[in-house]
Parts: C-alpha cells; sequence; structure tokens
C-alpha cells in the first residue's frame, strides 16, 4: 500500500543535487510529487522539501543513502512528526491564543497545545475550558532569573517542538533563549524592522504611518531581530488614532502567528542564519 513521504535537505550546494536525490528516492521506488528547491548563492546553500510516495517505508535506511551521497554534514529529515506540539506562554491579551485554541478543537491544523502558562491568571479559566492545564507562574516578587527558571522547570514538563509567545509581554534573557534555541516563536505588533520593542503602535501613530503590520519570528538574543517566518499588513489612514490600530493590528496578530504555526506544523520553513527559506 502506497503511503506518503517527506524529505527535507539542506546543506552545501553543488551541481546535480535535484537529480542525486532523485535517483536515490526512484531507487527506493518512491515517486516524487511535489518537489521545491531554492539555492541561496550568497552562502553556496541548497534547500528542498520532497513530497512523494511509495511502498517502501525504511526511513532510517532511506536517510542512510541520502546521507551517503549528498555533500557532507548535509541536514536530512525523512518523514518528521506532522503533528507538533506547543507550549503557549501567554500574559492578558487573549487573541492569539483564543485563535489557536479554537483551531486546536475543531483539529483544522497539526498542532497540539500541551499546556499554556502565564504570568497573570487572567486567561486560566478560558484555557480550562478546552481541558487544557494552566500553569500560572508570577513574575512579581521574583527576580527575572528565578521567575525565568520556574518557567523553564514548567515547559521541561511537556513534550514539545516549539515554544508560542502568543502575545507574552516580557523580554526574555539570553540565557531562556539559549536553553530553547531555535524553537521559540514571538508575534510581535508591528511589521519588523520597524518599532522594534514596546508600544510599536504608540510610535507609528506618532511617526503617521499609513500601514500597520505583524511579524512572527524566531526569538533569538536580539531583541525582535530573530528569523522571520511571516507577516502581513493592513492600510490604514490619518482617522485611526492607537485604539484603532490596535484593535486592526490584533486581527493581523492573530493571523499571521496562526500562518507561522501552520507552515511549522507542515514542515515548511528551513532555517538560514537570520533568515527562513518558506516553501508555502
Amino acid at each position: 500500500m502506497n503511503q506518503q513521504m517527506l524529505v527535507l535537505i539542506q546543506c552545501q550546494d553543488q551541481v546535480g543535487l535535484v537529480a542525486i536525490i532523485s535517483n536515490t528516492l526512484s531507487a527506493y521506488h518512491l515517486n516524487i510529487i511535489n518537489m521545491r528547491e531554492y539555492v541561496d548563492e550568497a552562502s553556496n546553500k541548497f534547500f528542498v522539501r520532497v513530497v512523494c510516495n511509495g511502498t517502501n517505508s525504511d526511513t532510517e535506511e532511506l536517510q542512510l543513502s541520502l546521507a551517503a551521497v549528498l555533500p557532507a554534514h548535509a541536514q536530512i529529515q525523512v518523514n518528521p512528526s506532522r503533528r507538533k506540539k506547543t507550549v503557549v506562554l501567554v500574559t492578558k491579551e487573549h487573541h492569539c491564543i483564543a485563535d489557536i485554541l479554537v483551531r486546536q478543537h475543531f483539529e483544522t491544523w497539526g498542532s497540539e497545545v500541551q499546556a499554556v502558562i502565564g504570568n497573570y491568571d487572567d486567561l486560566k479559566p478560558f484555557v480550562e475550558k478546552f481541558d487544557i492545564p494552566f500553569h500560572y507562574i508570577s513574575h512579581e516578587g521574583l527576580s527575572k532569573k528565578d521567575f525565568e527558571e520556574a518557567i523553564i522547570s514548567q515547559i521541561k514538563q511537556y513534550d514539545y517542538d516549539y515554544i508560542i509567545l502568543a502575545k507574552f509581554m516580557r523580554i526574555l534573557s539570553p540565557d531562556f533563549v539559549k536553553t530553547f534555541e531555535k524553537k521559540i516563536i514571538n508575534i510581535h505588533h508591528s511589521f519588523l524592522p520597524a518599532f522594534i520593542g514596546a508600544n510599536p503602535y504608540k510610535q507609528a501613530f506618532e511617526r503617521g504611518v499609513k500601514i500597520i503590520g505583524a511579524t512572527a519570528h524566531y526569538v533569538t538574543d536580539d531583541l525582535d531581530e530573530g528569523p522571520i517566518i511571516v507577516q502581513d499588513i493592513r492600510h490604514i489612514n490619518h482617522t485611526y488614532g492607537i485604539k484603532n490600530m490596535v484593535s486592526a493590528g490584533k486581527e493581523i496578530e492573530k493571523a499571521v502567528l496562526s500562518r507561522a504555526i501552520r507552515l511549522l506544523t507542515e514542515d515548511r520553513v528551513m532555517l538560514n542564519g537570520n533568515k527562513t527559506v518558506v516553501f508555502d
């Protein structure tokens, strides 16, 4: 019986890589349904996402065979889990976490929230309506180090692929980021790199912008400068005050974050230094 397989590869570029990969898959009687590739000429790196089907299910053997014919140190994944597990961090705002939980409830994507952690307990009753654990860890009265250690300890109680900052309005330390390197996804309420940091809508209003936006990105040590996954904008005009901007921005934020999570769950995002390759 045929089954679908997903192969993800990134490596140094060289002539004939598409042929090498295609021939290897053919040798395993795998038929390519879709192949998307990209070459970053500046770094001489090759990226490819291949969807194929066939009767051969020996993923470990296929991975070894690909490694044997690809450039040294190639990163190869065969059939990564399509059901990504997440831990979500929140503060008080509900629009992003509500969108995530409703999508999960109706099984419209391959993301599964294991737990929600909040530094306020405002969202606890809502989250628990979906039978998902909510952990309240207050930042008040604790040093930043102790607060983050408490969150780290709680996160490690769960199995996770990503940690989603769904309007978690705290700046994370380099130690925290390093603990979950390449695993933390944030939604920032501006079209980065414009208006980095706090109060971006106030900054945008004072600048008199005619578009507002949101950015979903990986979290790194550099505030709001991690690799960008998804961005979107909305046109506004001079009649928009800060409250109007915030209201419109929330709609963009939840849409952008949800799209980023969907792309991650479908293994369509590959890191390329401080950029991403997104096969949407």
